[in-house]
């Protein structure tokens, strides 16, 4: 019997070791789990008590927001983040709210932070499809994402956004957690929101949001880039059919409203054009890292963009930019405030900016340089020059007319662009004291020292040009554009322009001669195509082959220098600066500065010499300049040829041709018996009537006389 009892206990001995170790095992487990639960716990708690306020929540930005203003106060583009109006929740649609709720979260309401069950559902739905269709993060782990953290995809931060998620549902209600999402939550296209969204996408505001349109919204979060309306209207509202299905699985809206919301439909705001305005932002808003510090505040920035300016400059240079070329335009006043900027013809195909980036050979515009050197020596307008051949270090420049006009006063010399006397004052003064010159005047690009550097071959920049001529027309006190007026975040001014005055690059009668040439070579030579009823001073430029035509002027304070070619810098038939470029000048400033006064330059424009060109025809015809090789066949021994009225005249590279002119009036009309001498000038171009003995210069220095009652241009 003892020996039956001692085998039926030995099975038991031999069980209790396992027993033993699964119990400890489980004891274990339970430990770990109520150290890992404390933990947890703690980590909870301790996060909370870290949490902002709710307030502060609120007013964190998500990025920072540059809304940039034209001169107007008119907003010309909104960069960056793009924030709405903050809609409390019960502002909020329900509509919004619930669309949300059934896309990105449907058990929102019930869990605490973290859905268990969500995690489970989507694990499975993964392992079905064998690859990631569908996230887990509910509505409180995105905000604590979008707030806090990033969106890189391990599992410390998937961890750190689980408790950041847990400890948000311990410090606010379900409610502030939705208000904060739906006001925060990135929706595409800049905008981070629902009322910068639909305000975006619509054209209203958040409050006013139809179940279709809220169910648009409500489809962004999965991939704003995706189903932005923005980049694919269709995309977008093929989403929103999706959001409106999980609202009737949920229990959200019924059958009905889900069909008659498909029958209405969504009619999206279109998207603002990415027109020219971009060319000047682009140009204007990387300098506020020079003005400011600031960084992350919202900032609005008020710049000198005319609107109604810039619209007339897109249209002067579309309107006449030769087929298969590119234009620019920079408009700057007085002040240096630039007005307009175009950078080419179409910014959504080309962002390339050439106003203020292409560097291209100016031609003739470049014997600005050359005449202020000369005047500033000492040089008039009325001293002579030989027009005759000339070599200088090898170099034998030509005139386009390939003639040679014997002694000529300067002004003639610049009206027609002679080559010969551009070179001989080159080497007069010296080619580096022009080089000096053009820098002085606020030439960046290099400037070469050759001789045949005074027929503009160095590069330039089209806003360059134009300060340097706005330089000249502000009686020689240097003139420096800005974009930038004041900037100020949240209202409180951190940044103003001051305009400096102080500057004086040559004299002021150095500056009035100059101003002579150049209104002379508008009313009588070059750029007669840019006349615009009013006093008007500027030079044209074209170089070799017509491959660059350019036109720089001023009147009333406004200074705008055009340029055309093309990117690839082959020939274009047709362009010089006294054609396409002058129009475009003409175009835009006939409209920019109509509403300005009228303003007399304080030097009064001479013909010149008519015995070079004793027929009529040479002040009706239309001489072009010279250039390096420019505008062949203008000046003024150039012959003269008449256009066939019924086609349009063809202007080659290198051929003697004269633009047709629209009729004139009977006023403009010379009578047969009337000598084309000063006082028929001053008729045409309503001067007042001067003695036929001019007034000699001032002396050098001397501030130059004003006509009596007559109002200086400032």
């Amino acid at each position: 019997m003892a020996r039956a009892r001692t085998s039926r206990s030995a099975p038991s001995r031999t069980r209790s070791p396992w027993r033993r170790r699964i119990g400890l095992a489980v004891k274990l487990a339970l430990a770990a789990a109520v150290l890992a639960f404390a933990a947890l716990l703690t980590a909870v708690y301790i996060a909370r008590s870290q949490l902002p306020s709710f307030e502060s929540l609120k007013s964190s930005p998500n990025g920072q927001m540059i809304r940039v203003h034209a001169a107007d106060g008119s907003v010309l583009v909104s960069l960056g983040p793009s924030y709405g109006e903050w809609l409390s929740y019960d502002r909020i649609p329900a509509v919004m709210r619930d669309a949300t709720i059934a896309v990105e979260d449907r058990r929102f309401n019930s869990h605490v932070g973290v859905d268990p069950v969500g995690i489970v559902r989507s694990l499975y739905v993964n392992y079905e499809r064998g690859r990631r269709v569908q996230g887990a993060s509910t509505i409180t782990q995105q905000l604590a994402r979008n707030i806090f953290l990033n969106n890189q995809k391990k599992f410390g931060r998937k961890f750190r956004e689980g408790i950041l998620a847990l400890a948000l549902e311990r410090k606010f209600s379900k409610e502030q957690i939705l208000e904060l999402y739906l006001n925060k939550v990135y929706y595409g296209g800049g905008a981070y929101g629902i009322d910068a969204a639909s305000r975006k996408f619509f054209g209203h505001g958040a409050d006013r949001l139809t179940l279709p349109e809220a169910a648009v919204i409500a489809g962004l979060v999965k991939a704003p880039s995706n189903y932005s309306p923005t980049a694919d209207a269709q995309a977008a509202v093929g989403r929103a059919g999706v959001v409106i299905q999980q609202m009737v699985r949920n229990g959200f809206i019924s059958a009905a409203e889900a069909r008659e919301a498909n029958d209405v439909g969504v009619k999206l705001a279109p998207a603002p054009r990415q027109n020219s305005v971009r060319y000047f932002t682009d140009w204007a808003l990387p300098q506020l890292d020079l003005l400011i510090d600031e960084t992350e505040k919202p900032l609005e920035v008020w710049t000198t963009l005319d609107p109604a300016m810039q619209r007339q400059a897109d249209a002067a240079v579309r309107a006449n930019v030769p087929k298969g070329a590119q234009g620019a335009m920079v408009a700057i006043d007085r002040d240096g405030s630039v007005r307009a900027m175009v950078g080419g013809t179409d910014y959504v195909s080309s962002i390339y900016n050439r106003a203020t980036q292409a560097q291209r050979q100016p031609g003739s515009a470049f014997k600005l340089f050359v005449y202020l050197a000369a005047l500033e020596s000492g040089k008039t307008p009325e001293d002579r020059e030989l027009d005759a051949p000339v070599t200088i270090d090898g170099w034998s420049p030509r005139n386009d007319s390939r003639r040679f006009s014997g002694e000529v006063t300067l002004r003639t010399a610049f009206a027609y662009s002679l080559n010969t006397i551009a070179a001989k004052l080159g080497q007069a003064v010296g080619f580096q004291t022009v080089a000096d010159m053009a820098r002085r005047f606020g030439i960046s690009t290099p400037v070469n020292t050759h001789p045949s550097m005074v027929l503009g071959t160095s590069d330039v920049r089209l806003i360059d040009m134009t300060r340097a001529f706005a330089s000249v027309g502000n009686k020689g006190v240097a003139v420096t554009p800005f974009g930038i007026t004041r900037v100020t975040p949240e209202g409180e001014e951190i940044y103003r322009h001051e305009v400096d005055r102080s500057q004086v690059l040559v004299a002021p009668n150095v500056a009035a001669e100059m101003t002579d040439l150049l209104q002379t070579a508008v009313n009588t030579g070059t750029g007669r195509a840019a006349q615009i009823g009013r006093p008007v001073a500027g030079k044209t430029g074209t170089t070799t082959s017509s491959k660059d035509g350019w036109f720089l002027g001023f009147s009333s304070g406004l200074t705008t220098g055009v340029w055309m070619g093309r990117d690839d810098a082959r020939p274009i038939a047709g362009l010089h600066g006294g054609t396409a470029p002058a129009r475009a000048f003409h175009d835009f400033m006939i409209k920019a500065v109509a509403n300005r006064p009228i303003e007399q330059f304080e030097t009064a424009v001479t013909l010149p010499e008519a015995q070079l060109e004793p027929d009529a025809e040479s002040y009706y015809g239309a001489p072009d300049n010279s250039t390096f090789v420019d505008e062949a066949g203008y000046g003024p021994d150039a012959p003269q040829q008449a256009a066939p009225q019924d086609q349009t005249p063809t202007f080659g590279p290198e051929r003697p041709v004269v633009q047709p002119l629209p009729p004139r009036s009977d006023d403009e009309q010379p009578r047969p018996d009337e000598r084309l001498d000063q006082d028929w000038l001053d008729r045409v171009t309503n001067q007042p009537r001067r003695d036929a003995v001019r007034t000699p210069p001032p002396p050098r220095g001397a501030p130059p006389a004003q006509p009596p009652g007559e109002r200086p241009n400032q």
